[in-house]
């Protein structure tokens, strides 16, 4: 597998991703999750943890009732990469399916 390419600066992440924070030094991309409950939320990282196996990318997260804060990144670049793009727009489904679900 080769290695991850940095993304960018032209990757516009306002209009991509507006619910994504970017950090100041552009290497994290962070948001937090809010749910209605516990269940809900772990529902959630049950269905990111699924497909963070499958793409080999996995957040750096925590869990306090009933809200998901996220941190992404590619730690092997220092930095963001498409990795880390695909797991925010997945992340961003994953919450919109479990809010309709209840």
């Amino acid at each position: 597998m080769s290695e991850p390419k940095l993304i960018v600066q032209e990757f516009n992440f306002q209009q991509e991703l507006p619910d994504w924070k970017l950090s100041a030094d552009l290497k994290t991309l962070q948001r937090q999750f809010t749910f209605l409950d516990f269940e809900q939320a772990f529902e959630f990282m049950k269905l990111c943890a699924v497909f963070a196996q499958e793409i080999d990318h996995h957040p750096d997260w925590c869990n306090s009732w009933n809200r998901v804060t996220v941190s992404l990144s590619t730690h092997s670049v220092d930095g963001l990469t498409e990795l880390d793009i695909t797991m925010a727009r997945a992340m961003d489904q994953f919450a919109r399916q479990i809010s309709s679900e209840y």
